[in-house]
């Protein structure tokens, strides 16, 4: 954007330049902020913050904009309360990606420590080992449901399910019908609110990939952190920073600010405003506060769906209908606190798949890193799966601790006299929904940004409507700086993948992260 264009449009506007800065503010409750190359990053989470700071790191003037007024991270940022860290869904530091983990040690050093990983399933009163290990699942269910689950895989070998179109045929044909019952039925259909006949067969295939009934076996003679060909499923040890995820970011921000670079928090980008020569982000703050923010570049890690909403001009229609009809999963942490630490489990993640709890998954966050709590005490992140505006998240706070508190207790992870109270993390969007047609939805969206909307890069999770990780959401963002600060398409960040193989292997595939579909 040329200066002296900028600074006309500025005074038209009646905003005046500051003296020696090339910023620009007005009168009021109105900001304005300029520079010939601005980036301005749309949210303050993993791709944004670290596309934010590569660009900050060679100069370039970033400006980030972040909804939430205390927290930087997004779903990955960390909320304490009473010195009780809460981790939002649980992040294993791990990625195949040299660059990812270069990144990670730069900005954290020796406050990313390195721990084993603990998780298991809870099943009727008894715990299995996570990922499944034949022989410890066989022996925990007894010896007449272990054979009846063995004749159960030995049919589904003799006769499996044609076509495989689901998920429930998938798992079927390669643990029987029982096991899948036990298994994996139940925790899948909390976490997605739908029934395993209507989930495509491509979400079991890509997140229970290596697994089968024989490589559970192979996989209990062979210790998983021994081997590195193991599937990502498999990986027994990971880093973890101190204080949770949340220090990562924070410092990530902090860095940006010493660079020079500005992070603005609490303002949510309502209006994104194309121009001939670049981009007007317009963004507001709870106080009803506007700021101007004008960029050659705008990144947006934003649900796709509201940046469309806010985009001006508007779309064409059928692109607003395709982001109107994306879809979101909710989640909501109850974390019920305790004044002792017993010793009942010390699992990072314990899955509960039984049908007694509504509870899916339950967190131990001292296990995740012993500074996460205050001495002594313990805290666990009870994981309710759910929509935003249903009965369940409409529960008030009190509500929500005592539900958790009473399904803590049933399921034997505390005792009574040792619960101290509690407090509720709202998750909003915090899985996309790959529901049926939602690939055609993202691609007419994809089309219409490479096409029309020259500047503007989708990054992250919810940016592309991509259940993507941690660390492939820093690597969209780090394709994407790579792209702006060479002035070309070097780099398609649609074919980063879940697998973090997406640069390793040179697959192809267009980056479409398999999870849950509908069947066709």
């Amino acid at each position: 954007m040329r200066y002296a264009f900028v600074v006309r449009r500025a005074l038209a506007m009646g905003v005046f330049p500051c003296a020696g800065s090339t910023r620009l503010r007005v009168l009021g409750s109105v900001h304005f902020a300029l520079s010939t190359e601005r980036v301005i990053c749309i949210g303050g989470g993993p791709a944004g913050l670290t596309a934010a700071y590569l660009l900050a790191q060679q100069g370039w003037p970033v400006t980030v904009l972040e909804a939430d007024p205390n927290h930087l991270g997004g779903i990955s940022r960390t909320v304490e309360q009473g010195g009780f860290r809460c981790d939002i869904g649980g992040h294993r530091f791990f990625s195949k990606s040299a660059e990812v983990n270069r990144l990670w040690r730069e900005l954290l050093g020796d406050d990313l420590i390195e721990r084993r990983r603990k998780s298991r399933i809870y099943y009727r009163g008894r715990f299995f080992d996570y990922p499944l290990r034949a022989g410890n699942a066989l022996r925990g269910l007894g010896v007449v449901e272990a054979c009846r689950c063995l004749l159960s895989f030995v049919w589904a070998q003799m006769f499996p399910p044609r076509p495989v179109r689901s998920f429930e045929d998938w798992v079927t044909s390669r643990f029987g019908q029982r096991l899948f019952r036990i298994f994996f039925k139940t925790y899948t259909e909390k976490v997605w609110g739908m029934d395993c006949r209507e989930i495509s067969a491509d979400w079991a295939a890509q997140r229970i990939h290596g697994l089968s009934l024989w490589s559970a076996l192979k996989n209990m003679l062979t210790p998983s952190g021994n081997d590195q060909r193991l599937a990502k499923t498999l990986i027994g040890a990971f880093r973890y920073p101190r204080r949770g995820p949340g220090m990562m970011w924070e410092e990530t921000g902090r860095r940006i600010v010493a660079l020079r670079g500005e992070i603005h928090m609490g303002w949510t980008a309502c209006r994104v405003i194309r121009q001939d020569d670049g981009w007007l982000v317009v963004s507001r703050n709870q106080a009803g506060e506007q700021r101007r923010d004008a960029a050659a570049h705008v990144i947006s890690s934003t649900s796709i769906r509201d940046l469309i909403a806010n985009m001006e001009p508007a779309p064409p229609p059928a692109v607003a209908a395709a982001a109107l009809r994306l879809r979101y999963r909710d989640f909501l942490v109850v974390c019920v606190t305790l004044t002792a630490d017993r010793g009942l489990v010390d699992d990072q993640w314990i899955y509960i798949h039984d049908p007694g709890v509504q509870v899916g998954r339950v967190q131990n966050f001292k296990s995740w890193s012993p500074d996460m709590v205050p001495p002594g005490g313990m805290c666990f992140g009870m994981e309710y799966f759910c929509f935003a505006g249903g009965d369940l998240w409409n529960l008030d706070d009190a509500a929500l601790v005592a539900l958790a508190t009473e399904e803590l207790l049933t399921l034997g992870l505390a005792r009574p006299g040792d619960v101290e109270g509690g407090f509720v993390v709202r998750q909003p969007k915090a899985y996309p929904v790959y529901d049926d047609g939602y690939a055609e939805q993202v691609a007419n969206v994809r089309r219409f940004v490479d096409d029309q909307c020259p500047g503007l890069h989708l990054v992250g999770r919810n940016g592309m409507h991509k259940y993507n990780n941690q660390d492939h959401a820093m690597m969209t963002a780090m394709l994407t700086v790579s792209n702006i600060t060479a002035g070309e398409r070097r780099h398609d960040v649609w074919k980063v993948n879940q697998d973090a193989e997406y640069i390793e292997d040179g697959r192809a595939d267009g980056g479409a992260r398999l999870v849950p579909t509908q069947a066709a």
